[in-house]
């Protein structure tokens, strides 16, 4: 018999839900106010969608984030994949250890990852700029696909590759046929979701960026100081659609293969 749910718990869902949800709606309806004036409604437009392209200061911005989000999640796919393949392997003893340094950049405050990386630079010497923005979000983005990656490991079992073994196929072509097709949807999903961190990453950026190198979610912040106009509330807006995006293509992908992998299970 299914068990009936309390109704305050659909009350408090919605009222959450509204709580989370009506800021964001009212960034993407005042992004086509045709004024300036953030709390007063005078139409319709799309004026402020066009200005951002021809703001330098937000071109120059948004090709910082994109090199940062690029580069960082090439790196952080590879490391993040190559070290979920190696904590296959370990046994259980180290493997609860390693596990929880891997989990630690996912659970740790931002303020905190900001800072740490802020005085490790300093130490190093190391002047602020795009390198600095590069391997911050290397360091939190390879987390990230790890979980992603070691999750689709976990669901994967060894049988095909013990078969493939017995068969007579060696290590690399047994990965390279086998274990790594099974994968590729957590590795793709994981760079996605890298990608998407990295893009609207601040805290950690506002620590190590240098002068040169503001990414968008930090120009956002400056200019917000000044005042939230429409144009900012439309260059929000991208972000949110962008975002959105990138997070259900990534789980569309993982579900695709969750999907693929039980098919080619079924009996013949």
């Amino acid at each position: 018999m299914k068990k009936k749910s309390h109704p305050l718990l659909g009350l408090h869902s919605l009222l959450l839900l509204i709580f989370i949800y009506v800021p964001i709606l009212l960034i993407i309806v005042y992004s086509f106010n045709n004024t300036r004036l953030s709390g007063d409604w005078k139409g319709f437009t799309f004026e402020w969608y066009t200005s951002l392209l021809e703001n330098r200061h937000v071109m120059e911005a948004l090709t910082n984030s994109l090199t940062v989000a690029v580069i960082s999640t090439i790196a952080a796919t590879l490391l993040g994949t190559l070290a979920a393949l190696s904590l296959r392997n370990v046994g259980k003893r180290w493997k609860g250890g390693m596990n929880g340094l891997m989990y630690l950049p996912v659970v740790i405050p931002d303020i905190i990852m900001g800072l740490s990386l802020l005085v490790l630079f300093s130490q190093m010497h190391i002047p602020l700029g795009k390198a600095t923005v590069i391997i911050a979000h290397i360091t939190f983005s390879m987390s990230y696909v790890y979980v992603v990656v070691t999750a689709r490991l976990a669901g994967m079992g060894r049988q095909l590759e013990e078969a493939a073994a017995d068969l007579g196929a060696t290590g690399w072509k047994t990965f390279r046929y086998v274990t790594l097709p099974q994968m590729m949807p957590g590795i793709i999903s994981g760079a996605l979701i890298a990608f998407t961190m990295s893009l609207d990453d601040f805290m950690v950026s506002f620590f190590v960026a240098g002068p040169s190198s503001t990414t968008l979610p930090i120009y956002i912040y400056g200019q917000v100081k000044r005042g939230i106009s429409p144009e900012i509330n439309a260059l929000c807006t991208l972000l949110i659609l962008v975002s959105v995006v990138l997070i259900l293509l990534a789980q569309f992908i993982l579900n695709r293969g969750k999907g693929q992998k039980k098919h080619k299970m079924l009996p013949i």
